[in-house]
């Protein structure tokens, strides 16, 4: 019998509730303050007694020509980070960042705990929220408590390949952004139970509109820190990569930005990499950005490493832009855009405890301040080694794997090893990292015994993936918990019936079939295969 379980529970509520069988979904804040136990990351929890088996989010639902996909080397993609790796390369004028790869660090890992600004210790919640498959994303579905131990595909991530292309930048006039341009906006998208994409996929804003909004949104981030200061509770969201359906599916199920919804006691931060690869990146950018100039001291928005012209020209958003605005407004939206997307701040601390950010440490971050003295609007033909490892950069395969390596992502990126984490943790007086970047099967996935985590938002990736996707939500006793969602099973109707639907994944499959996703995190390799990028 499935376990009904108060939609925000987390936000609030005591974190380590022994039971919690409560079918109350409706009250936005229920308040009770109870004794609470230290949990370290690496804790087992026994399964939940007579509770539900777990819903599966990946292993089985791949199928051989899914693999076979996946298992394809994007060339495209790593021939254009391999570009960007030159051209920060020939810049960089710091002997210090060097480039060489080392795994001889054998530094055991210990959990951290010596931040002293806040009362209680981050700790991961042991059990996480799942809404059950058959609810298909509808406000009241059944959702699941499970134990984090029943996660059997956690350590099924996608193994890197891709991603990049310099084009000039625009001149733009500013002008004053029209009253209720963004509310305009909010009330059109923000449809968490109702949305459907629009039949003939038409946008519903024109390209002065389009640029209003960016100068809108554009005065905030120029403002704001490059590393964000934020208080808990918040709420944190990983890729999203144009899978509008997805957010809206968050938004339902878990709660949405709106004082209808929970944004008058949480925040929202989102890790970026909005736009590319779905077919509804407008929308996802556009809503954002809109819930962004709505509250903009409670929706936080950072930098991925596909908010850039140079990856977003290849991988979907330009020719959506132009597909759905025509070609002279879809160059000039598309452009505009990315000049936005120089401005976001680059990573979010939360209570000064847990730094969120895009990619990862890689090589060469060692200290907070290094982020914070990154000065905006950066390019990332004119960023420095610091911005790449912070937007591409990943964890290693497992925590047995330590130093520093080559990324399969391309040539010059580097993976970091539960060493780095632990010795960034210690340093900066951290206790966590959230970072996204990365599809990882259950939607998320632990590192460096817990101190690190890993956050995909977008389900089935790509139409190949069959990946869960997740959010985690940081209550204010610093407690994390996963909430996650499964792919929507294919339509039981035949095609005919659902027109759109099936001309959005047409869309998607023919945009991604030249450059394939990211394989999944840590499927196997063939052996000594120097031909594939994973070998790299």
């Amino acid at each position: 019998m499935d376990i009904l379980l108060d939609d925000f529970l987390v936000a609030e509520n005591s974190p380590l509730q022994p039971d919690i069988n409560s079918p109350e979904r409706a009250s936005p804040v229920t308040s009770s303050k109870q004794n609470q136990s230290n949990l370290n990351y690496n804790v087992t929890t026994p399964n939940l007694d007579g509770g539900p088996d777990i819903p599966s989010s990946g292993g089985s639902g791949m199928d051989k020509n899914s693999l076979e996909k996946l298992r394809e080397a994007s060339a495209a993609e790593a021939e254009a980070a391999s570009a960007v790796w030159q051209a920060v390369q020939a810049i960089s004028s710091n002997p210090a960042e060097e480039t060489s790869v080392s795994d001889d660090n054998s530094q055991a890992v210990e959990t951290v705990s010596d931040g002293s600004d806040t009362e209680g210790d981050v700790r991961l919640h042991p059990r996480a929220v799942v809404v059950a498959k058959e609810a298909l994303g509808n406000l009241g579905g059944m959702v699941r408590q499970l134990s984090l131990d029943q996660f059997e595909n956690e350590s099924r991530r996608m193994i890197p390949v891709n991603n990049d292309l310099p084009y000039p930048t625009k001149k733009f006039t500013r002008q004053k952004s029209p009253q209720g341009l963004h509310k305009k906006i909010i009330s059109t998208l923000l449809r968490p139970r109702n949305w459907k994409a629009p039949a003939n996929r038409r946008f519903f804003l024109d390209s002065y509109e389009v640029g209003e909004l960016c100068y809108a949104a554009e005065q905030i981030f120029m403002h704001e820190p490059t590393v964000l200061q934020l208080k808990a509770p918040v709420k944190v969201f990983g890729d999203l990569h144009g899978q509008f359906g997805d957010l809206m599916r968050l938004f339902d199920e878990y709660g949405f930005p709106s004082t209808a919804g929970d944004i008058t006691y949480i925040d929202y931060l989102f890790l970026g990499d909005y736009v590319d690869r779905g077919q509804h990146s407008l929308e996802t950018i556009t809503l954002l950005l809109a819930l962004k100039i709505e509250y903009p001291e409670n929706v936080h928005l950072i930098r991925g490493n596909h908010e850039a012209a140079d990856i977003n020209a290849l991988f979907g958003f330009r020719i959506e832009c132009i597909e759905r605005m025509g070609e002279n407004d879809g160059i000039w939206a598309w452009t505009r855009f990315n000049q936005l997307f120089n401005y976001l701040p680059l990573a979010a601390l939360i209570e000064k405890k847990i730094i969120c950010m895009h990619g990862g440490i890689g090589r060469s971050i060692n200290s907070v301040e290094q982020i914070e003295k990154l000065e905006r609007p950066i390019t990332m033909d004119t960023g420095s080694i610091t911005l790449m490892d912070l937007l591409w950069s990943d964890p290693t395969e497992n925590d047995s794997v330590e130093g520093l390596r080559p990324n399969a992502r391309g040539p010059g990126l580097v993976t970091f090893g539960p060493d780095r984490v632990t010795e960034f943790c210690k340093k900066n007086k951290l206790q966590l990292i959230i970072r996204a970047h990365e599809c990882v099967m259950d939607g998320f996935e632990r590192f460096a015994q817990g101190q690190l985590i890993t956050l995909f938002s977008a389900t089935n990736y790509c139409g190949t993936a069959n990946n869960a996707g997740a959010i985690l939500v940081v209550g204010r006793g610093l407690v994390v918990v996963p909430k996650l969602i499964h792919p929507i099973p294919p339509p039981l109707q035949s095609p005919e019936t659902s027109p759109e639907r099936v001309m959005d994944e047409t869309w998607m499959q023919e945009l991604n079939i030249q450059r394939p996703p990211t394989p999944t995190r840590g499927r196997p390799q063939p052996d000594l295969d120097r031909g594939s990028l994973a070998y790299i």
